[in-house]
């Protein structure tokens, strides 16, 4: 029996996505790394220095750790100032109407987001309130495709992780929710999210009783 929904952040709930990218942009052109929106996919659904270390990697660039927390720190400032435009309009279509129906048949909700803006961006958008909880990444010792942010979900809800559906928008998110034994639900494209449990294409095809009948069979 299912009781709790699980959400990712960026690409399920709102596409701040967009916002990552500019300011990622914008941090690696600083430092002598331009990339393009395809290298940029690499960096979703993973944490901020994970991201660093990528495009560290991708422009042969070595720094030290301190060098590389400026630099987090610095994406960060210029991510926050780009998010504070975000409005209750910025919620994708399809994610409120499916908080209010996880709500109306009393199932539990968490947000295991890679992003410590998490909490931020749900009280932008309105909807902190449909919230139970919210892991905290600074608190986990490894990042996604680990199955860490979803145990930890599952464990603050007071659920079995085989009682949630998992919601996420990346490969590396997919392989989370598979290994900590969630019901994996990807939001994309299936060459994608290849190993997701159940696949639509956007968020505005999600319909709670369908991925109940799914998540349950």
């Amino acid at each position: 029996m299912i009781k709790a929904l699980v959400f990712d952040l960026d690409g399920v709930i709102t596409d701040s996505a967009e916002y990552h990218y500019q300011a990622w942009k914008q941090l690696g052109e600083s430092i002598g790394i331009p990339f393009d929106r395809a290298f940029n996919e690499q960096l979703k659904g993973i944490s901020r220095m994970d991201s660093l270390n990528k495009i560290l990697e991708y422009g042969n660039k070595h720094m030290s750790q301190e060098e590389k927390e400026l630099l987090a720190t610095k994406k960060n400032e210029t991510y926050l100032a780009l998010i504070e435009r975000m409005t209750e309009n910025d919620v994708l279509p399809g994610i409120l109407p499916l908080l209010k129906q996880a709500r109306e048949k009393g199932l539990k909700i968490a947000l295991a987001s890679a992003s410590k803006n998490g909490p931020f961006i749900l009280e932008r958008l309105g909807i902190s309130d449909y919230f139970d909880t919210i892991v905290n990444p600074e608190h986990l010792t490894k990042g996604k495709p680990d199955p860490e942010i979803y145990c930890k979900a599952a464990e603050q809800l007071h659920v079995q992780a085989y009682e949630c559906i998992g919601l996420e928008d990346a490969q590396s998110g997919i392989e989370g929710l598979n290994a900590a034994g969630m019901f994996s639900v990807g939001i994309g494209k299936e060459d994608i999210l290849y190993s997701a449990n159940y696949l639509v294409d956007t968020t505005e095809k999600l319909d709670l009783n369908s991925l109940l009948i799914h998540a349950n069979k």
